[in-house]
């Protein structure tokens, strides 16, 4: 029996890199996956690539407009959320000399910001003994 059979996860960035390879072991353990990501292409290419028991969902995790649509969709295709993964990031590398400050604002508001709010927009849907990474 899979080990997460029945179990309710959602991805950020779950439509490329790590996100995207926790997606597919999620689906291939028994889980329902819904992917989060800002680029329509890159979603549909996930879920063809991930196959059944997969939902994409266009959003940019730094609006809290589009969290709340996110989680507004989970609740209701499923009802709740078992498993949480914040993997959404932006690797857009500067030298500290060549660093500005809009570029400092952009990497924090995805990296940090925005996963911190994506996990206070889900914990309506988490009971006991869900898990956040």
């Amino acid at each position: 029996m899979p080990h997460l059979n029945g179990k309710i996860a959602l991805v950020t960035g779950g439509n490329s890199g790590i996100g995207l390879a926790i997606a597919q072991r999620f689906v291939a353990e028994g889980a329902c996956v819904f992917i989060v990501g800002r680029r329509r292409e890159a979603l549909a290419q996930a879920v063809t690539l991930i196959g059944d028991n997969v939902h994409a969902i266009e959003g940019d995790v730094t609006s809290h407009a589009d969290l709340a649509r996110i989680f507004a969709n989970v609740r209701a295709i499923k009802g709740r959320l078992d498993i949480l993964v914040t993997s959404s990031g932006r690797a857009d590398y500067a030298t500290l000399a060549d660093m500005s400050e809009v570029h400092y604002d952009q990497t924090f508001d995805v990296n940090t910001r925005a996963a911190a709010f994506t996990v206070q927009a889900a914990l309506p849907l988490m009971g006991a003994g869900a898990t956040l990474s």
